[in-house]
């Protein structure tokens, strides 16, 4: 059984936003960046010598505009069917987030009132329907879709055999990437506590690397102090009553 190589693809600047190509007996892509960015994947999955027509799945993290946006496009480039949780399915079908965001930090607040957020995108249907973990071996790369929800509802991530998650917006880095090998939430969940959950569920299964939509692939022992700093950090916001999930409640 040959390894498994996960290689970025960035979609904006160096690392601010990435997809991901996942070479094993057949490549698969990962997330499908902001719209518009079709043709920019189709070629540089071609320039890793793949041919973009033997891309056997498209699989979207979640029903965010930077994470879904070219799904369509690069669908119809690739021919590669696309998978997505049917939790953010509705999302998928109108092309756009219609609920408000929850920010986090200065940095969130700031980017919530960015056009970039309320951008919308060619809707599509998902080929493939995600309820549960699912394995990607019938799609030539040995590893498994683990839905991680919290950032949305239907958030996952994939976990090779080998031990590399990429993990949509499980975790980033700061600032969109610019800060290197320092974990960080990107600028919105909708439920921090039940993405902190999700993230230490994944470090549970000890993965060796973590590739994130936002920046560099971080360090998972780094990642886990950090985890457990998020924790304290989330138990005072409860504390204080000023912890809210999207559906208006204080978690």
């Amino acid at each position: 059984m040959s390894p498994t190589k996960v290689i970025p693809i960035p979609v904006l600047g160096r690392h601010a936003v990435n997809a991901y190509l996942l070479l094993g007996r057949q490549p698969i892509i990962v997330d499908a960046g902001t719209p518009g960015s079709g043709r920019l994947i189709h070629d540089r999955v071609a320039a890793h010598g793949v041919d973009p027509r033997d891309v056997r799945l498209i699989v979207v993290t979640h029903g965010h505009i930077d994470h879904f946006g070219s799904a369509a496009e690069l669908s119809r480039l690739t021919g590669a069917p696309i998978a997505g949780h049917v939790a953010d399915l509705g999302v998928y079908r109108a092309g756009r987030v219609s609920e408000p965001y929850l920010p986090i930090g200065l940095f969130g607040r700031l980017f919530a009132r960015s056009s970039r957020v309320r951008e919308t995108a060619e809707p599509f249907e998902p080929d493939v329907l995600i309820h549960g973990e699912t394995h990607l071996s019938d799609f030539g790369v040995e590893a498994r879709v683990m839905p991680t929800p919290g950032h949305t509802a239907g958030s996952v991530s994939v976990l090779t055999d080998d031990g590399d998650l990429v993990a949509g917006d499980l975790v980033a880095t700061p600032l969109l990437g610019f800060v290197k090998g320092r974990p960080a939430n990107p600028p919105f969940h909708d439920d921090r506590l039940g993405n902190l959950a999700s993230l230490r569920e994944m470090l549970a299964l000890d993965p060796t690397k973590i590739h994130v939509g936002h920046g560099m692939p971080l360090d998972p022992e780094r990642v886990g102090r950090w985890a457990v700093a998020e924790q304290r950090r989330l138990a005072r916001l409860v504390a204080r009553g000023r912890l809210r999930t999207k559906a208006g409640s204080v978690s």
